[in-house]
């Protein structure tokens, strides 16, 4: 039998192979202007961004696709999936979470031996759907028999940890600063994992128009680190 904390901790490793380093997600537009330019402004930056997109977008999406998951809604994932690929306004954000996800989901086809997990890596050849991270997590925690809650909180850690890094790289940070910060973090995704299991659908996508303009404004940036 897998364990789920070892395939946890594979699948939230940075060196996990799906892409995200490529990706900063709007933050490199504030790190470039001067707004996050050391540990504190980049800590401070992502509470915000953890309470907002990761909590009612990622965090929340994990959640439901699961959901619909032991509840056999195969055509909830679909729309789940479509949802996502919608409330992503920014071309660079919309595109990289599809890349990021169809990786992932081809990576995770590799890996495990699950008709879910390929049923939805087929979906995304077939253009039926776009792949998003978040659903290929769900997957992924479902086949190796993780709880719901275990799944949300790890997915949560994964996307934190990707853009520590990538700050770390940015900024830039010294390794131990990025350390610190991910630890001080932990505290905050344990509370937005509580917080998720009491959302409701009608409650996915809120996000911060300052990001969204900040992502927008990404692919004019005379310098750049990242795709998004």
């Amino acid at each position: 039998m897998i364990n789920p904390m070892l395939s946890f901790m594979q699948l939230c490793d940075s060196n996990f192979p799906s892409g995200a380093f490529s990706h900063s997600f709007g933050l490199e537009t504030y790190i470039f202007e001067g707004t996050i330019q050391d540990a504190p402004t980049f800590e401070n930056a992502m509470r915000i961004y953890m309470k907002t997109q990761v909590a009612y977008t990622d965090g929340l999406a994990c959640r439901l696709a699961y959901e619909y998951i032991e509840q056999s809604q195969q055509e909830k994932i679909t729309e789940l999936d479509h949802t996502l690929y919608a409330l992503a306004l920014a071309k660079e954000t919309r595109e990289g979470a599809r890349r990021i996800g169809e990786r992932m989901a081809k990576l995770c086809v590799d890996l495990y031996k699950s008709p879910l997990i390929d049923s939805y890596h087929q979906q995304i050849r077939r253009k039926e759907v776009n792949g998003h991270p978040s659903i290929v997590f769900a997957l992924a925690a479902h086949h190796v028999r993780a709880d719901k809650e275990d799944a949300v909180a790890a997915h949560i850690f994964s996307s934190v940890h990707s853009l520590i890094q990538n700050a770390v790289r940015a900024i830039p940070l010294g390794q131990t600063d990025g350390q610190r910060i991910l630890l001080a973090l932990q505290p905050l995704i344990q509370d937005i994992t509580i917080q998720i299991e009491k959302l409701t659908e009608e409650e996915l996508g809120m996000n911060m128009p300052g990001l969204e303009i900040a992502q927008m404004r990404h692919e004019q940036l005379p310098v750049r680190l990242f795709m998004s």
